[in-house]
C-alpha cells in the first residue's frame, strides 16, 4: 500500500509530506520511503495560527476559519505529494493536522485539538484520509503523545545498549527502548518553542528562528536565568507526560526574564538552547541511554547539537538518516505508518509510551472519491520495521 503522511508540528512553519510503500508480513512491516517535500503555510495563515495559539484568546469563528485554511493547505500538500512523490498513484493520505491546543490538567490530558478539516484533502486528492489520530488515545486515558513512539520503538529494536530516539521540534520528545522493558516515551520539554518565541520577540517578527544557532553561539549562558527556567515543575514529573505551547510560550519566557534579567538577546538564546540540552540530557541519564538517534528541525542547529553532546559525553549521537529515515521526514512517515495500521485494524499506540489503559486503533476515516474499501484486518501487530532502500528516498 502506498501512503502519504502529512505533518505540521508545534513550530507551525509549514507541512512536511512524506510518502512510502508499506507491506505487512507476519510481525515485520516493510517500509520503502519514496521521498519528502516541504509545503510552507501562506503568511496570512501562519499569522492566523499564531494569533489563536495559547495563551491568546480566540473565537469559534477564528477556529472555523483556521480549520478550513489549514485543511486547504494540507490538501495542497497532499496533491503535491501525490504528483511529485507517488507519480499520481497512492492509496491513502494520513493527516496529523495542526495542533492548536493540548489540554493538560495536573498531568492528565483532558483533550487535544488538531485543526485541518480532512474533507478538503479527500476532495483534492480523491483518496481516503485518516485524521484526528491523537484523540482516541486520550479517550483511553493516554497523553495522546508522543505518537511517533511506535515507529521509534520498531526502528530502534535490536540496537545494542539502551538506544533512544529524540525528536527536536517545537517540543522535544524522546523514546527509550531498553532491553527487556516496554518502550517509554514522553515530551522532555521545549526544543525550539521558546527559542523561536524569543527570536520573534527580539527581532520584532522579522526573523522566525535562530538560523544555524548563530545567535546562541554568539551569546553566553546566564546561569541565573537557566536556574529559573529549570525550576519548572514539568521537568520533575515522571513519564509518560506531554506538554506544548500551552505552557512554553512568550509570556512564560517574559515572566522568567522579569525574574532573571538578561539584557543581551544572544545570551537569552544561548540560555534557552542550553535549557533544551540540559532537559534532554537529564531524561537520557535518568533512563541510562547509551545512544541517541536525533531527528527534527533542531537537529539542524549545530549549537544545540554541540550542547547536547557536551551534556552527554558518554552517549553516542547519530541521525535517523543513518537508520534509513530522513530526519525531516520521520514524523510524516510515522503518521503514514499509523494510518496504514489503522486501515488494517491494528493499534498505533504504545500504552507504555502514552500511559493509556490499552492500545488503540487511531483516527477517523474520511472516504475519497471511490467507495471506501478497507483491507482485510491484519492478525498481527508489527514487531519489526524493515527499511527498504529506494532510489527516490530523500
Amino acid at each position: 500500500m502506498r501512503v502519504i503522511g502529512l505533518m505540521s508540528g508545534t513550530s507551525y512553519d509549514g507541512i512536511e509530506a512524506a510518502a512510502a510503500e508499506f507491506e505487512l508480513s507476519g510481525e515485520t512491516v516493510r517500509m520503502r520511503p519514496l521521498g519528502r517535500l516541504s509545503h510552507p503555510y501562506p503568511d496570512q495563515l501562519r499569522t492566523r495560527i499564531a494569533a489563536a495559539l495559547p495563551p491568546a484568546p480566540t473565537s469559534t469563528e477564528a477556529i472555523c476559519v483556521l480549520d478550513t485554511g489549514i485543511g486547504q493547505a494540507f490538501a495542497e500538500a497532499g496533491v503535491r505529494a501525490l504528483g511529485q512523490l507517488c507519480d499520481g498513484d497512492a492509496d491513502l493520505v494520513v493527516s496529523h493536522g495542526q495542533t492548536m491546543h493540548h489540554w493538560v490538567e495536573a498531568g492528565v490530558v483532558r483533550g487535544t485539538l488538531q485543526l485541518g478539516q480532512p474533507a478538503w484533502i479527500a476532495e483534492a486528492t480523491g483518496l481516503p484520509v485518516v485524521a484526528d489520530l491523537r484523540s482516541r488515545d486520550v479517550a483511553a486515558g493516554g497523553q495522546g503523545a508522543p505518537l511517533v513512539a511506535l515507529l521509534d520503538a520498531l526502528l530502534l529494536r535490536g540496537l545494542p545498549g539502551v538506544p533512544a530516539a529524540l525528536n527536536l521540534g517545537g517540543i522535544a520528545n524522546i523514546t527509550v527502548v531498553a532491553p527487556d522493558a516496554d518502550p517509554l516515551a514522553f515530551d522532555t520539554g521545549p526544543a525550539n518553542a521558546l527559542l523561536d518565541a524569543a527570536v520573534r520577540h527580539f527581532t520584532g517578527g522579522t526573523e522566525e528562528y535562530d538560523r544555524d544557532g548563530c545567535g546562541a553561539a554568539a551569546g553566553q549562558v546566564n546561569p541565573v536565568l537557566l536556574r529559573r527556567l529549570l525550576d519548572e515543575p514539568y521537568y520533575r514529573q515522571s513519564g509518560p507526560k506531554s506538554t506544548g505551547k500551552e505552557l512554553f510560550h512568550l509570556p512564560y519566557l517574559l515572566a522568567a526574564l522579569a525574574d532573571a534579567a538578561t539584557p543581551e538577546p544572544n545570551d537569552v538564546l544561548a540560555t534557552l538552547t542550553r535549557l533544551t540540552a540540559v532537559t534532554v540530557a537529564d531524561a537520557c541519564r535518568a533512563h541510562g541511554v547509551s545512544q541517541l538517534v536525533v531527528s527534527g528541525g533542531g537537529a539542524h542547529n549545530p549549537t544545540l547539537m554541540r550542547m547536547i553532546a557536551d551534556e552527554l559525553p558518554a552517549v553516542h549521537l547519530s541521525s535517523s538518516d543513518d537508520l534509513g529515515i530522513a530526519s525531516d521526514a520521520k514524523e510524516a512517515l510515522a503518521f503514514a505508518l499509523l494510518g496504514y495500521l489503522t486501515v488494517h485494524g491494528l493499534p498505533g499506540t504504545l500504552p507504555s509510551g502514552t500511559g493509556a489503559r490499552h492500545a488503540s486503533v487511531l483516527g477517523s476515516i474520511t472516504p475519497g472519491r471511490q467507495p471506501l474499501r478497507l483491507p482485510a484486518p491484519a492478525d498481527t501487530a508489527p514487531g519489526r520495521l524493515l527499511i527498504v532502500a529506494s532510489p527516490l528516498a530523500d
